[in-house]
């Protein structure tokens, strides 16, 4: 029996997961801000669930929730950081409250989330972090200018971080998600459009996401599986694409990168001392 703390666990890939583990005899911390998400949950496996509400950009409640689930649970095998939010507009668009929130919530709470964790694991000698990112940690689409900027973010962060907590014992996985039916799309905060974008591949993607032609491959039930296929595994890759959109796109972005970068090799050279 494993133990798990998952944050955004009232909703989506963290409710499934959440609910997955339990039915396999796991224990979890739920992390989340509505009581009532979690009823059924704990219905099914009340000794095995433990509920933590705060606000995930509260880093003094982050901090007391994480010191209160390891002295609760004793060891934490796995911390999730899936807490997130989605802000579609494009970046002019943009109210500078919902930016602030967008950095807050994404990245800011993320790494608040790592920092808490890191001496609980090193202290038992070791453990998982699991970040849940997207291919949008490494591919770009119009109107997400501000949500990639934090999962780009999270995952530089997180590169330097496992180098960092390799010799405790602690790995590192990245979970790379494409468009998953999770209820995202719904929960997206939407900036207030400017007419200028209507003809602008920004545009373009607001008519896709409002006309419904903004393609979602991705099963909820299966993304979870996967991502606990590799958190349970002894030797995890770092980053792991989940679903064919999200393997398409990263492969196309990286091939196009690393193409640019061998192109300009010889003006690249030339910046070294002589």
């Amino acid at each position: 029996m494993k133990t798990w703390l998952i944050t955004g666990a009232s909703s989506g890939i963290g409710w499934a997961m959440t609910r997955k583990l339990l039915e396999r005899g796991d224990r979890v911390v739920a992390c989340g801000r509505r009581a009532t998400a979690f009823e059924a949950l704990q219905r099914m496996a009340a000794d095995r669930l433990r509920v933590a509400l705060f606000d995930i950009t509260d880093k003094h409640a982050l901090r007391r929730a994480l010191d209160d689930a390891f002295q609760a649970f004793g060891r934490i095998d796995t911390v999730v950081s899936n807490a997130g939010y989605g802000l579609f507009g494009a970046a002019e668009e943009a109210s500078d409250a919902q930016i602030e929130r967008q950095i807050a919530t994404n990245l800011s709470a993320s790494i608040q989330l790592v920092r808490a964790a890191l001496p609980h694991l090193r202290a038992q000698g070791g453990g998982r972090i699991v970040q849940v990112s997207s291919e949008g940690g490494q591919v770009a689409y119009p109107n997400f200018s501000l949500y990639h900027a934090t999962k780009w973010g999270i995952e530089g962060f997180l590169d330097a971080v496992a180098q960092e907590v390799a010799p405790f014992g602690i790995d590192v996985v990245i979970a790379e998600p494409g468009p998953t039916e999770t209820g995202f799309g719904q929960g997206l905060d939407h900036a207030t459009p400017l007419p200028v974008y209507d003809a602008t591949p920004a545009g373009e993607m607001r008519r896709a996401l409002s006309g419904g032609t903004f393609e979602v491959k991705g099963d909820v039930e299966r993304t979870v599986e996967a991502i606990i296929q590799v958190a349970d595994s002894a030797r995890p890759r770092r980053r792991i694409a989940l679903g064919s959109t999200a393997f398409e796109h990263i492969h196309q972005a990286l091939t196009a990168r690393l193409d640019d970068l061998m192109a300009q090799r010889a003006l690249t050279l030339t910046a070294d001392k002589p």
